[in-house]
């Protein structure tokens, strides 16, 4: 299935019944008076977040979507049968946003919450509504309203702990197939990796993280090389960013190395200033990978002195993707640091309320690897 990240669809809600003109005309009741009944209530749009998506192939078939409208009143005081609402399912993470004015309406977050998008028409009055004692004869009734239509841009932006960055071939896939469960495509040419992958890294007990691999940059992307820069956004929801390297690009040339390294800061840069992200100042930490393919006291010596160039004041790791040689590490400093946001992140909270009331909050602190006695 070809992955798709950016939709656009129509949703109509229903429209209201129309309310009933209609007198009560029964045997030995003279003048029985108004009993026309409402009409019903038009039926509303909503969106769910689904976790089984995780694309928006589907809107590709079916871009249009309407809910029931309501019934019309009745006599004998009868109220139409309000239109049923319809429920569209998108992929978690999906941000939903007013074509017409640019609104965002919502961020998909939370599974199984219903997001309305469309509000269905209020149903008419029937004339009993308007008898009074000076008109106890009304034929006086108020059509059902219009269901409200728009138009929606759907996007989707991946939900994942760490986000994998770099050149083509640099073994982000790779890793990605080392480390977790995810058969991403791999071989040895440019562009293997076409749409992002997600794959759930597993420590323990309450020990995972998941990673996105996104297709490779090159420079110029920002303009729209090689597959550009469209995938980026999914890597905006991320808390840590891994910038992996090969180790020995092109014919071992240092200058190759660092060039390489500036180019996709400079596409950062780029996408930051074009699209309003913050990607450039996201924690990044660098990843050496292809170690393997030269001897240990040369890899040494090329780290250091690509730290040194670069000035480098992020965590740096030396692995090989293929072998598996210095994956676990990354994983452990990786889950240490998730662990630790969550921390910061709770600690805040906490912070913020009273603290006559803190005394009754379960901090529920992640697990740190150790376990209780």
């Amino acid at each position: 299935m070809k992955f798709v990240d950016e939709a656009e669809i129509i949703v109509q809600a229903g429209n209201g019944g129309h309310g009933c003109l209609s007198f009560r005309r029964e045997k030995n009741i003279p003048r029985g008076g108004p009993d026309g009944g409402d009409g019903g209530k038009g039926g509303d749009v909503y969106l769910v977040a689904n976790d089984s998506l995780n694309t928006l192939a589907d809107f590709r078939y079916q871009r249009d979507y309407r809910a029931e409208s309501g019934k019309g009143g009745a006599g004998r005081e009868k109220s139409g049968v309000g239109g049923d609402d319809v429920y569209i399912g998108v992929p978690l993470g999906t941000l939903v946003s007013d074509k017409a004015t640019g609104e965002l309406i919502a961020d998909m977050l939370v599974i199984g919450e219903p997001v309305a998008v469309a509000w269905g028409g209020k149903g008419g009055q029937g004339n009993t509504r308007f008898k009074t004692s000076t008109n106890r004869a009304p034929r006086k009734t108020t059509k059902g309203k219009d269901g409200e239509q728009r138009r929606l841009e759907l996007e989707l932006k991946v939900l994942a702990d760490v986000g994998l960055l770099g050149l083509p071939n640099a073994g982000k896939s790779t890793l990605l197939g080392t480390v977790s469960q995810a058969r991403p495509k791999i071989a040895n040419y440019p562009f293997t990796t076409l749409y992002p992958e997600l794959g759930v890294v597993s420590l323990g007990v309450r020990s995972n993280f998941v990673v996105a691999d996104i297709p490779g940059l090159i420079e110029g992307a920002a303009e729209g090389a090689g597959l550009g820069i469209q995938f980026l956004r999914h890597l905006a929801r991320t808390r840590l960013l891994l910038h992996m390297v090969d180790i020995a690009p092109y014919d071992n040339d240092e200058a190759d190395l660092l060039s390489d390294i500036r180019s996709i800061e400079g596409e950062l840069e780029s996408y930051s200033e074009s699209f309003d992200a913050d990607l450039v100042h996201q924690e990044r930490w660098l990843v050496i990978n292809k170690t393997d393919v030269l001897p240990a006291e040369e890899v040494d010596q090329r780290v250091e002195e690509l730290v040194q160039a670069l000035n480098w004041k992020a965590p740096v790791f030396s692995i090989s993707a293929a072998t598996g040689a210095g994956c676990d590490e990354l994983c452990g400093k990786i889950m240490i640091y998730l662990q630790e946001l969550d921390r910061d992140s709770k600690t805040e909270v906490l912070q913020s309320i009273p603290g006559d009331m803190q005394a009754n909050i379960e901090t529920d602190l992640p697990y740190d690897g150790q376990q209780e006695e």
